[in-house]
């Protein structure tokens, strides 16, 4: 049996107004639950990122490192149906998904 493929995605967010005009407290308690949701998907290693003041393309983004799809697409799944995507506070922009090293597992494969 093969190796499980170590993945990563980048996905680009645009935090909206909506978000802006809560109050800090109010912030705290959505990030709360966005946390406790990514604890309750361990197989994926989850960092959120600032890049507001650094790119004008998007707000935030998180960057998630898995080997299983599911896992990764489950937690999104979860996320989004969060008020933060639901009101919306935050809007996926773009993701950007790739293998680690994908060509060794490729000649590997050939070899």
């Amino acid at each position: 049996m093969s190796n499980p493929l170590p993945m990563m995605a980048i996905v680009y967010l645009a935090i909206e107004p909506a978000w802006l005009a809560l109050t800090r407290p109010e912030r705290r308690e959505y990030a709360a639950e966005i946390g406790a949701i990514v604890d309750r998907h361990a197989d994926v290693s989850f960092e959120w990122f600032d890049a507001d003041a650094l790119s004008g393309k998007h707000s935030d983004f998180a960057v998630c490192r898995f080997t299983d799809m599911r896992t990764y697409h489950h937690l999104w799944e979860e996320l989004r149906d969060t008020v933060i995507f639901s009101k919306p506070f935050a809007r996926i922009t773009d993701v950007s998904l790739g293998i680690e090293n994908g060509f060794v597992d490729y000649e590997e494969s050939i070899a």
